[in-house]
């Protein structure tokens, strides 16, 4: 469950809101299972996006977790912090992942010795929004053959074209593998076949809707 914390407002104004907003997730969440982790409960992603400006408020949020029950369902925080800043991480009891602060492999190897525990990963450019269905398939090329994070049996992929785009169900008929049963989540779980792997999920494929836009000439 990918939870977006860091919301408008003061550092304070926002870890109150970050703290009720958990505690909402969570008792709704109360009881649900998956059989794609170790224990069976739901992990939490948290993605910051840079706003915690402070290690003190991202511990405040943490002992709220504690406190709620919800701090052992913490699989990663993601970029807690602006990219400026360089604070040690591996002491805060959750895996802490880079993002925007990982521009080049000397960024990454420096947050990896702040005690960085993850990245995430951007293998393809984004549009103003986000990637189109083809490049769904390029990002899940990636993740499926990544190592899980611990207590997980798969890899994790963000996808949210269809939420963006309007005319996303066209966008997927130029595919060049529109009908395959991977390209579409089954509960949230894209399930990857000898199929998606003999054909790299259509990436290197041509799709005729996409030449059409560029001449020949």
């Amino acid at each position: 469950m990918k939870v977006k914390i860091g919301q408008p407002g003061t550092q304070e104004e926002m870890l109150e809101r970050d703290k009720a907003r958990l505690s909402e997730i969570h008792a709704a969440l109360a009881g649900v299972e998956t059989p794609h982790t170790k224990d069976g409960r739901l992990p939490y992603y948290f993605d910051a996006n840079g706003r915690y400006e402070s290690k003190d408020a991202l511990l405040r949020l943490l002992d709220h977790a504690r406190r709620i029950g919800a701090f052992d369902r913490i699989a990663v925080v993601e970029e807690p912090f602006p990219e400026e800043m360089e604070v040690r991480v591996d002491d805060v009891g959750v895996r802490v992942a880079a993002d925007e602060s990982a521009h080049t492999d000397a960024d990454a190897a420096r947050r990896i010795d702040l005690g960085y525990g993850a990245i995430a990963l951007k293998p393809i450019a984004k549009t103003l929004l986000t990637v189109n269905p083809i490049l769904v398939d390029w990002n899940k090329a990636f993740a499926a053959r990544l190592t899980p994070l611990p207590g997980l049996s798969l890899g994790l992929v963000e996808t949210n074209g269809h939420q963006n785009y309007r005319n996303w169900e066209a966008m997927r008929r130029h595919h060049p593998c529109f009908g395959a049963p991977w390209t579409l989540p089954e509960k949230g779980v894209f399930r990857l076949d000898d199929d998606f792997y003999a054909r790299s999920g259509g990436i290197f494929l041509p799709s005729p809707h996409y030449e059409a836009m560029f001449s020949r000439a």
